[in-house]
């Protein structure tokens, strides 16, 4: 977090007991971290934060809405061609610009339009858990200067996560454009060019135990919006909104920011929302 609004919210977070600071130490054979802002990591799990926001709030997640719907009752949310909620006075899309882009065509060409060009980078993952090296490591985490990987952590370094004796949870992330170049290759293949890759930096072998990859298609924005705060769509007349970190600042602070900044405008012209809100 680098905004004094975002700080400000992680220290809240962080006095609630469900957000740990987090100074990792870089390894000296990679790349130097970017240390101009103060790193958090949800406790005890990255889905936490989303758990505590909406804490005392109706979800649900068991339909992936393909079509939005206005008439006189409000907003009528489709999945497979039946209507499975409706009559809502408001509908916000936080979703990758290429998903949004479908939903908002019908209601707002010029906004499907930009999020249709918003380009995202993709982004290949691997987590497993291994062996610990045969040399105690002094580091949290790196960033190799090789083509392939971007990112590696020891998870079990990160506040609150623990690991067996004897055990490293690994989880690496790859660069952008080599995620582009193997965006449709078998996971078994990619899997285990990203195990060389991890093998080749560490300069041994990894005795897995248990590994997986998981390919993150809309993983972040290869070009952020213009305002540096974060930015949100708001339309007042048909009550559709978005936000999103393509419309703000990289990485979670960036997709956090732009929500603020339409919730701003939400609440601004929708007096009645205000006070549901307040």
């Amino acid at each position: 977090m680098r905004s004094p609004a975002g700080l400000q919210w992680a220290r809240s977070a962080l006095a609630a007991g469900w957000l740990a600071e987090w100074q990792p130490t870089a390894a000296p054979q990679g790349l130097p971290l970017d240390d101009d802002g103060a790193r958090f990591v949800p406790l005890p799990d990255m889905p936490t934060a989303c758990r505590q926001l909406l804490a005392g709030i109706d979800t649900d997640f068991g339909h992936a809405i393909d079509g939005l719907q206005w008439d006189a009752q409000g907003w009528q949310l489709q999945c497979g061609g039946r209507t499975v909620a409706g009559g809502f006075d408001a509908v916000v899309l936080a979703l990758p610009p290429a998903q949004a882009a479908g939903l908002l065509a019908p209601h707002r060409h010029d906004w499907a339009q930009q999020a249709s060009l918003a380009l995202m980078q993709p982004c290949w993952t691997l987590m497993g858990v291994a062996r610990a090296p045969a040399h105690a490591l002094a580091w949290d985490v790196a960033r190799p200067a090789g083509a392939c990987l971007a990112w590696v952590a020891r998870n079990e370094a990160r506040p609150g996560r623990y690991a067996a004796a004897g055990e490293t949870h690994w989880v690496a992330h790859a660069r952008a454009g080599w995620s582009r170049r193997q965006l449709e290759q078998a996971p078994a293949s990619v899997q285990q060019q990203l195990q060389d890759a991890l093998e080749e930096f560490l300069g041994e072998r990894v005795q897995w135990q248990q590994t997986t990859v998981h390919r993150w298609r809309y993983a972040m924005p290869a070009l952020t919006g213009r305002d540096p705060m974060g930015g949100g769509w708001w339309d007042p007349q048909l009550g559709l909104g978005v936000c999103g970190d393509f419309l703000g600042s990289h990485g979670v602070e960036g997709a956090w920011l732009s929500a603020q900044t339409l919730a701003a405008r939400l609440l601004e012209h929708e007096p009645a929302f205000a006070a549901c809100a307040g």
